[in-house]
Order: structure tokens, then C-alpha cells, then sequence
């Protein structure tokens, strides 16, 4: 038997164009039997705060502001789980960590309770690239 797949995302973005992706690919992957990374790290760091999750993340992309609308009506017609959700999801199928950044908690002053109940862990870039190591790495 050959090793377990693996699958890393660098959350930049806090749009909810990047952030949507990020959802449908860990949760996809996490049925499929991927182990799957997720490092928040800037603006994607700030939606995985309790605060952030109450929120509407902002729809910056200019694509989005003119297709956003009509695409998260028909999400909701069609009561498609919100980003956070597919993540808690796919935490519930497979192997996924969810990772808060260190430095950018600091740069933010956020602290590790003020995080979403579905984080794992606060790491630094280090071991990030050491979990991260022998996979896929997209950054979003």
C-alpha cells in the first residue's frame, strides 16, 4: 500500500471567493482520503476567529461583487453548506487540521480563544512546511 495522499492550503485571502474553494477542496480531498493541512495565516486567519465566523467574509474580487449575489442566493436555495461548515465536514470524514499562524496572531493580537472551536492547533511557518512536507501546497 503506497502512502496517504496529501493536500496543504495556505489561507491568505478572506474573501469569500477564496474562501469557498478552500472548503469544497478540503472536504473533497478528505473523502477521497487525503490527509489534508490548512494553514490561516493574514486575512484568512481573521475568518476563522469566533468573531470572524459571525461575519459575512467582504466579496473584494470584482468578479465576485458582480456574480456573488446571485451565486450565494442559489448556494442558499440549494442550502449549500457555508466554507467553515464543508471544513467542519470534511474535519468529520477524514484526516483534515485546521492551523492558526502564530505571527499573524501576534501582528493581530488575536488570541487562541478568540479562535473558531474547529482550529487545531497555533503553529509557526515551520512546522506548517514540516506537515506540509512530501504533498501538495496551493496557496489561496
Amino acid at each position: 500500500m503506497g502512502e496517504q495522499k496529501k493536500l496543504s492550503i495556505i489561507v491568505f485571502s478572506g474573501t469569500i471567493d477564496k474562501l469557498m474553494p478552500v472548503g469544497i477542496l478540503a472536504s473533497g480531498a478528505a473523502a477521497a482520503g487525503y490527509e489534508v493541512n490548512l494553514f490561516f495565516t493574514f486575512w484568512g486567519l481573521t475568518n476563522i476567529t469566533k468573531q470572524g465566523l459571525q461575519n459575512q467574509p467582504a466579496p473584494i474580487d470584482k468578479n465576485y461583487e458582480k456574480f456573488g449575489p446571485m451565486m450565494m442566493q442559489k448556494m442558499q436555495e440549494m442550502k449549500y453548506p457555508m466554507w467553515y461548515q464543508l471544513i467542519e465536514q470534511a474535519k468529520e470524514v477524514g484526516e483534515v487540521k485546521v492551523y492558526a499562524c502564530s505571527t499573524t496572531m501576534e501582528f493581530f493580537g488575536i488570541k487562541r480563544e478568540d479562535l473558531a472551536s474547529f482550529v487545531d492547533d497555533v503553529v509557526g511557518v515551520a512546522t506548517f512546511l514540516d506537515r506540509a512536507e512530501g504533498g501538495t501546497v496551493l496557496f489561496i
